[in-house]
């Protein structure tokens, strides 16, 4: 009989290396399947029932966790199960009959156009210094914005995935999806400078070569919680809100594209959204900004 900790164990490294989940969702399985663990402990796992599942959810929900956070646990577990039993570590699936709880809709938080127009127009002005990182700084919020793209796909870029001349970048998505997204010319223009004043400059501060796009102060590849730091910082003041990072200027660049006309499957390309029911939500962020521009602004709204 296999333990249930054995069993989530090897779960993660099928996740990891068959399906090849992005390591950010393989965390995720690994942090919900661990405390189930620690809910029910370390049973065999053909001894695990229904009621068993149903109680580590009233669990999570008495700590107050959000209704995604029970969702994704709820959908961890039917995963987990579905894999244990086509690996024929259980006869019978007890998670057939898991009810997930609906997900409540949250808007995603935005920026305005003038409020990115005007941060933009000021890290370009701080960028024209030449200081390295402010150039760096410059060119990593121009090309969020403009593409789009995830704040680990921005980690991963290489100086061979870049075409200045068509202004599209190759990047790496989840699942290990490659795909091409364009950039607008300020992106461009942004990145050039970086290219050519700042990011040899960084390079200068180490012996170990890397082909990444995007440097530390130290010369080594940039990571996500860096690049976090920095967005979070920088969008603050222009949207007001706590703990916005990079994924808000995907949210900002997804909704000023259908604002401004954008196909809905063509934003989805550019988001590398696998369901276009993910896209959608966007569309609910401009008919809300519709609604109150016209409530505020027509005699009779």
């Amino acid at each position: 009989m296999v333990e249930l900790t054995v069993a989530a164990d090897a779960f993660a490294t099928h996740l990891e290396r068959v399906r090849r989940l992005s390591p950010a969702t393989v965390r995720a399985y690994r942090s919900d399947l661990r405390d189930l663990v620690q809910t029910v402990g370390s049973v065999p796992l053909n001894k695990i029932e229904l009621e068993q599942l149903r109680d580590w959810l009233w669990r999570s929900t008495q700590r107050g966790d959000a209704r995604s956070t029970l969702a994704r646990r709820a959908a961890a577990a039917r995963s987990f199960f579905a894999w244990a039993k086509e690996e024929e570590l259980i006869s019978v699936d007890p998670s057939l009959r898991l009810i997930s709880p609906k997900r409540g809709r949250t808007l995603p938080v935005v920026a305005s156009q003038d409020g990115m127009r005007t941060l933009l127009d000021s890290r370009r002005d701080a960028a024209a210094s030449g200081d390295a990182i402010a150039l760096r700084d410059h060119a990593i919020l121009e090309l969020l914005y403009a593409s789009g793209m995830r704040v680990s796909e921005l980690c991963g870029i290489d100086i061979d995935d870049l075409d200045q001349d068509r202004a599209t970048v190759r990047v790496l998505g989840k699942g290990s999806k490659e795909r091409v997204v364009p950039f607008g010319i300020p992106a461009r223009d942004a990145i050039g400078a970086y290219l050519t004043r700042g990011r040899a400059a960084l390079v200068a501060r180490t012996e170990l070569a890397t082909p990444g796009v995007f440097l530390g102060a130290r010369g080594g590849r940039l990571g996500p919680r860096s690049v976090y730091t920095m967005v979070a910082k920088a969008l603050g003041p222009i949207i007001g809100a706590d703990a916005v990072g990079p994924h808000a200027l995907r949210h900002s660049a997804a909704t000023h594209l259908l604002d401004g006309g954008a196909d809905l499957r063509a934003v989805q390309e550019i988001l590398g959204h696998a369901s276009l029911g993910t896209t959608q939500i966007y569309t609910h962020v401009s008919s809300e900004r519709l609604t109150a521009t016209y409530r505020l602004a027509h005699p009779r709204a």
